[in-house]
């Protein structure tokens, strides 16, 4: 299964959101440049993510985004999920309005079965698990920690009070 630029750009905007997170909005423009990404399309996708209550915005010449919830509190489901839909590893398997998982090739009416429904509702849940696991906060830190420039600045040890 393929994501589209749509989550890949999304989660991008996102994941610099949260790295210049502050008092200050940030610019679109700017990420869009940084990041060499067309600003006409990051637009489209930061009013999807502003419908879903994941980023705030504020106009003016001081506007841009912001997070709208600390970063520790987004997962990456809320972000590929505002930005592409359901998640469906393919066509014919979706999700029903009670959580259920439906192939369109079955029916109740001849009790067609779908034989390989179980492979890709597996498939499906392991995807949106992964995404439900994973906050923009550890994407944000990742790289840190996967080159270990993170963790000298950890101090594990308990400290002394010399009393």
């Amino acid at each position: 299964m393929m994501f589209s630029t749509k989550a890949e750009y999304g989660v991008r905007v996102m994941v610099e959101l949260a790295r210049r997170a502050g008092d200050e909005p940030i610019p679109l423009a700017e990420i869009a440049a940084d990041d060499g990404l067309p600003l006409a399309y990051l637009e489209h996708l930061v009013a999807r993510l502003r419908r879903a209550g994941l980023v705030d915005s504020r106009r003016g010449s001081r506007g841009g985004y912001m997070l709208a919830r600390p970063s520790t509190e987004i997962t990456m489901a809320e972000v590929v999920e505002a930005l592409e839909g359901s998640i469906a590893p393919i066509e014919c398997i979706s999700e029903a309005s009670d959580g259920s998982i439906v192939c369109s090739r079955e029916s109740r009416e001849d009790d067609r079965i779908c034989p390989t429904k179980l492979l890709w509702t597996r498939v499906r849940g392991s995807i949106v698990r992964t995404l439900q696991e994973t906050t923009l906060a550890d994407l944000v830190l990742g790289p840190a920690v996967a080159t270990g420039t993170l963790l000298p600045t950890l101090d594990m040890q308990p400290h002394s009070t010399g009393a």
